[in-house]
């Protein structure tokens, strides 16, 4: 029988999360009511929009812009910072309670996943039917709206659960798509990105239609391997299957802040590295990974970047691994200008099950572990500020305890 495909997308994710546990916590206002952002520091203004409500879109704000230019648009914006550890509960929630319904869940990103449905029918009945009932119980029991799309494969379902926004299911098999898809903008293909959007465009390709009763070889001799999967795309050709799994499909994991005051001191900015890794490597072991690479990057008070990496000898998921690379990565780079934004990231992860750890580390790799574990348990269950290192007291630096950099969520790998 032909797959039957599930993509799950929830509507204005972080924003909609925020909303329901300040509800649930005794606000009245519902955040999604009025114009509102999640992303970066309300107070001084720092960071970017990472999620907008729907009241908000009459003032153009664009996710990504900068804070400074969301006010300038809607002075009376409300903007609350963002709390990852909240967003991944509320994701975790919602993909068990899809998991009443499948077995077969590919989790895309926090906030999307894909379900293969096929075997479920004859459990179920019909797809459309079962959609409307997920989608109605993540509503009545979390709290929280999303969009259904169903096709018969992941491309088309992802399609499908953009075109009727919010709270909504829609359908987009094979024979449906010359009617909902081909009218369609061609950006708003997948794959179909601010640098090729252009060029098709150039050649006279408006609406995915155009790009998918394009000649194939002028689109391969103009863009390449990548003219044929987007041609393959917008005739709703693809066949990847769901990849059952639970964890997120992250590619990096890094936390990132601007200063309150120019640093200017070596030992200043270790202690912010320190406050950093310790974001980093929390997220990280929540994630269950392990990472091989860590980079460092700044921007001096003359706003110029710079950015160094490094493989790990062995990968871990240790804060004081990742800060003890982090130091030394920032002591290669800097030049001794002050310095208003620094970052650490960790990236090229791989599973812990088959690690190779050195002879004599691993009653030392035990112990961290441990402590980290430890430590991730008081913050956790109490307050980030629970517990906290003695080098902080009387620096002058107070440690960062937010659970995201100001500009920072995991980076998603591609869906199909």
């Amino acid at each position: 029988m032909n797959k039957i495909i599930f993509h799950i997308d929830v509507n204005s994710a972080y924003l909609s999360w925020e909303a329901v546990y300040r509800l649930q916590h005794g606000e009245t206002l519902d955040l999604r009511t009025i114009p509102s952002a999640v992303g970066g520091d309300p107070v001084k203004r720092h960071g970017i929009i990472l999620a907008k409500s729907h009241a908000a879109k009459p003032y153009k704000i664009q996710t990504g812009e900068s804070l400074m230019a969301a006010f300038q648009k809607c002075p009376h914006l409300t903007v609350v910072r963002p709390r990852y550890e909240l967003y991944l509960k509320s994701s975790n929630a919602m993909v068990d309670l899809i998991g009443e319904y499948s077995s077969q869940i590919q989790r895309y990103s926090i906030d999307e996943c894909f379900v293969d449905f096929t075997d479920m029918v004859k459990l179920f009945g019909d797809p459309v039917e079962t959609a409307h009932i997920i989608r109605e119980r993540i509503r009545q029991e979390l709290g929280f709206t999303v969009s259904i799309g169903i096709s018969s494969n992941k491309l088309l379902a992802k399609v499908a659960s953009d075109l009727k926004k919010p709270d909504a299911v829609s359908t987009l098999f094979p024979d449906e798509i010359a009617e909902k898809m081909w009218p369609l903008p061609v950006e708003d293909l997948f794959m179909v990105g601010r640098a090729t959007g252009p060029k098709l465009r150039f050649l006279g390709i408006e609406t995915i239609g155009d790009l998918a009763n394009y000649d194939i070889d002028i689109l391969k001799n103009t863009l390449k391997s990548h003219g044929v999967l987007i041609w393959n795309y917008a005739n709703g050709i693809e066949d990847s299957t769901v990849k059952k799994s639970n964890r997120l499909a992250i590619k990096s994991i890094g936390n990132a802040t601007t200063m309150p005051f120019d640093i200017d001191d070596r030992r200043e900015a270790h202690l912010m590295l320190l406050s950093l890794s310790e974001m980093v490597g929390a997220r990280l072991r929540d994630s269950q990974y392990l990472a091989r690479l860590v980079g460092v990057s700044y921007k001096n008070i003359g706003f110029s970047s710079t950015g160094h990496q490094r493989k790990f000898l062995v990968p871990t998921d240790h804060t004081t691994e990742i800060y003890k690379v982090a130091c030394e990565l920032f002591d290669d780079i800097w030049d001794g200008l002050p310095i208003r934004h620094l970052g650490v990231r960790v990236s090229e992860f791989c599973e812990n099950d088959f690690v190779q750890l050195h002879l004599f580390d691993q009653s030392s790799s035990d112990k961290k572990n441990r402590l980290d574990r430890a430590i991730d348990a008081l913050r956790a269950r109490y307050e980030p500020g629970t517990i906290m290192r003695a080098c902080f007291v009387n620096s002058g630096i107070k440690p960062l305890t937010g659970g995201v950099g100001e500009d920072d969520f995991p980076l998603m790998s591609s869906i199909l």
